[in-house]
């Protein structure tokens, strides 16, 4: 039903579309939600959540889910990060997806709503080390389509791979339209 009240109000409210779709049955993954050029990118994600009726995650750093914010930001998918002295932040959140049944976490690999030329490799290496696919995602805002992309299983070759990525995403608008990503 919570479905169902989330696409009337995208679809025919908002006037948004959706091209692709999500197999629920994939438990973990990395979401790469491209491009992230305004605030308003968030209220799309809480949409297309709830129009794909799964769950997805984000994490932040473990000082935030502290009372009485802890409760609303786990309800919202979120996971503390918890980083010790000598680990990364790679290191940290593939850890994180060792602990769970279900984690999906969505990543804006350009790093910042400004204008980027290059996408910042931390969302690469956590599903590598992970051992997770990337599901690679478009906000288009020119079309206002959502575009779910089929998942991606990452070779080991950075340089390969973001090439291959990068391409879905040719075309793409974001609601900035100066700040788009523009794929090399």
């Amino acid at each position: 039903m919570k479905q169902k009240i989330y696409q009337f109000i995208f679809f025919k409210l908002m006037g948004w579309k959706q091209e692709g779709s999500f197999d629920k049955t994939l438990k973990k993954c990395v979401f790469i939600v491209v491009p992230h050029t305004s605030w308003y990118d968030f209220i799309i994600g809480v949409f297309t959540r709830g129009v794909l009726g799964i769950e997805i995650n984000w994490v932040g750093k473990k000082e935030l889910f502290v009372w009485p914010f802890k409760y609303y930001f786990s309800w919202m998918g979120g996971a503390p990060l918890n980083r010790q002295k000598n680990e990364n932040k790679v290191d940290s959140i593939a850890k994180i997806f060792k602990t769970k049944n279900t984690f999906r976490l969505a990543i804006a690999p350009e790093g910042t709503r400004k204008k980027v030329t290059q996408w910042r490799s931390g969302f690469y290496y956590i599903a590598l080390q992970a051992q997770v696919p990337i599901v690679p995602v478009a906000f288009d805002w020119g079309t206002k389509t959502i575009k779910v992309f089929q998942p991606f299983h990452p070779s080991g070759n950075f340089n390969e791979d973001i090439k291959i990525l990068e391409k879905l995403y040719s075309g793409t608008v974001g609601k900035k339209k100066e700040y788009s990503f523009i794929p090399n």
